[in-house]
């Protein structure tokens, strides 16, 4: 009925159709990583204050969801112990706090066959809780930008190295007295490892 020439023309089509099944990628909605990060406070001045921060490293939490293939949210969990310190007059004041992290980011990535590059813009707060003397834990609100890139280790598992920094009014714990609100950044490179699901 068919002949053979029809038998290879059906079998033909019906191989094509089958093609774009193939062709789709499992794509995954969700990730989740724990990086180690790196602290980095830049000293600013102003009305001759210094404030300054030790450098120190910490941990790094982040949930993301995406949109679509390019577009994503993520949440953001960091936490890190550092001495602020400030100088007036000769004067310098110091105290350990911890440094809590809670922020939220829109992500663009482009996803290749084995990297995926993104790149991030958000707000959020750090929230410095003092050490060493009493008194109230104190937030502030703060800018945070980056970039970075996923590398594929399977289909599920990624390694995760980024860049972000972050923007905000420096805290004023040991210096009761000091009214300065001085405008500094935190770099924070980190590295870890994450899941898709």
């Amino acid at each position: 009925m068919f002949g053979n020439k029809g038998v290879v023309a059906l079998m033909l089509g019906a191989s094509v159709l089958g093609l774009p099944a193939f062709a789709q990628s499992e794509e995954y909605k969700s990730d989740v990583t724990v990086q180690a990060l790196g602290s980095f406070v830049k000293d600013t001045t102003d009305n001759g204050v210094t404030h300054s921060a030790s450098n120190s490293g910490g941990v790094l939490g982040t949930y993301r969801y995406y949109f679509s293939r390019h577009n994503g949210v993520e949440f953001n969990y960091g936490y890190t112990l550092n001495s602020q310190r400030y100088a007036l007059d000769g004067n310098i004041a110091s105290t350990k706090a911890y440094s809590h992290e809670a922020t939220a980011a829109y992500v663009w990535r482009l996803p290749l066959h084995r990297i995926t590059p993104f790149a991030l813009a958000g707000t959020g707060s750090l929230i410095f809780d003092p050490k060493d003397i009493g008194g109230d834990a104190l937030a502030r609100p703060t800018f945070v930008y980056g970039a970075g890139a996923d590398f594929d280790l399977g289909s599920r598992f990624f390694l995760r190295a980024q860049y972000r920094g972050l923007v905000y009014n420096s805290p004023t714990l040991a210096v009761s007295t000091l009214n300065a609100e001085l405008l500094t950044h935190r770099a924070e490179p980190s590295v870890g490892f994450g899941f898709r699901f």
